[in-house]
């Protein structure tokens, strides 16, 4: 037996063996949907479990908080968190955008001070990118950060903050020059969210859960230390940050960022559901589009692969990276909108009705795939940069 293949085996019982009791409360689907005090601790409690175990970061160097492994080691523990459907872990945006852009471009001050708490969920991270007023004009923020002596001082608002109400930190692109040019006068600071004059407020989704905030900043005042890199590079970090967020660069720490109903389980309800007196799975109409689903699943499991080895990938050698984000998150909302559709009438049924099918799981996951359509850029956009970059299409 290989070490790896040992080491598969190992994890599998972990696992297995330490899974947590389920909780008596609803836990979110993904962390852009913990809106609670119970849920985020028991999250951060099985974040932390993870890593005193050494299955998170486990790719990351040992000097930092991490396990100096092989990236292999880390995607067969993600692999195995995924199939037995675990708990997921909390800090996503500091295991998958913060820390890994830390890693390639932050200080050694910043390496020591930030990754360990990223890993071990010490300090949980959010993004400060959106804004009310500028919609997916990223390179229109407005936040202003005015430089007074040894401190910027902030003001404005950010939106669709996920963790908002529970980060430590937060990555903030900022205007630090407004007579510029857009792209020029941007700025990336490392901000703590503790700081007087950074307020978050919950913002209630359509599901009824919390998980999203806008977080307003009055005359918040943090250290010039907080900048990264330098004044008016803030564009460039920020789409550094966008590759490490959208999967086009790897580095990330692992763990898993969303446990919902996937494929397999919507071949299942298709086995319970009827349609005229049997099984829905036995109409051929039924059959022909769950067949594409799977086709398309398996279809972006080896583009994974494939993007892997750059034979397969010379005539278009971006196209799998910057398609990805894209093709995943509007499967999944077209798999939960068909999930829906076996359902007939009791579709309208949600979360708390009795009478709901698997307790409405279905409509709250379809739901909340609309946020994955929209955050890292909505799929319009995604949309375009895959027209643009890989294609080479026009802007216009």
């Amino acid at each position: 037996m290989s070490e790896l293949d040992e080491f598969r085996r190992e994890v599998e019982a972990w696992f297995r063996d330490n899974r947590p009791p389920e909780p008596d409360f609803l836990l979110p689907e993904s962390f852009m949907e913990v809106g609670s005090d119970a849920q985020f601790e028991f999250l951060r409690d099985w974040q932390r479990k993870i890593y005193d175990a050494g299955y998170l970061g486990m790719a990351w160097p040992r000097e930092y908080g991490g396990g100096g492994k092989p990236q292999a080691y880390q995607d067969i523990v993600n692999a195995e968190m995924a199939r037995q459907k675990v708990p997921f872990v909390p800090n996503t945006i500091g295991l998958n955008w913060a820390g890994p852009l830390i890693l390639a471009m932050g200080t050694e001050e910043a390496k020591k001070r930030y990754i360990k708490g990223i890993l071990n969920a010490d300090d949980i991270w959010c993004q400060g990118f959106s804004e009310p007023d500028q919609g997916s004009d990223l390179a229109n923020s407005q936040l202003a950060a005015r430089r007074d002596g040894n401190d910027y001082v902030l003001n404005g608002s950010k939106i669709w903050t996920s963790l908002g109400s529970y980060a430590k930190y937060m990555i903030l692109l900022a205007r630090t020059n407004p007579q510029k040019p857009r792209y020029d006068g941007l700025s990336f600071f490392l901000v703590p969210m503790q700081t007087p004059g950074i307020e978050p407020r919950p913002i209630k989704k359509l599901t009824g859960e919390y998980g999203f905030t806008q977080t307003f900043f009055t005359d918040a005042r943090i250290p010039a230390e907080c900048l990264m890199g330098k004044e008016g590079e803030g564009w460039k970090i920020a789409m550094l940050t966008l590759t490490f967020e959208r999967g086009v660069t790897g580095g990330q720490a692992g763990g898993i960022s969303r446990v919902a109903p996937g494929l397999n389980d919507v071949v299942e309800l298709a086995r319970r559901s009827r349609r005229d007196g049997a099984p829905a799975l036995q109409d051929p109409a039924i059959r022909d589009q769950i067949v594409r689903f799977m086709i398309e699943d398996q279809g972006d499991r080896l583009c994974a692969k494939r993007g892997e080895i750059a034979a397969l990938c010379s005539e278009r050698p971006n196209a799998i990276g910057l398609s990805v984000k894209l093709r995943v998150s509007e499967h999944r909302r077209r798999l939960m909108q068909f999930a829906l559709s076996l359902q007939g009438a009791n579709a309208v049924r949600f979360v708390g009705d009795s009478s709901a099918i698997d307790g409405g799981k279905w409509q709250r996951g379809y739901f909340n795939a609309f946020s994955s359509t929209i955050g890292g850029g909505t799929s319009q956009i995604q949309a375009n940069i895959v027209g643009e970059r890989v294609l080479g299409l026009p802007k216009d």
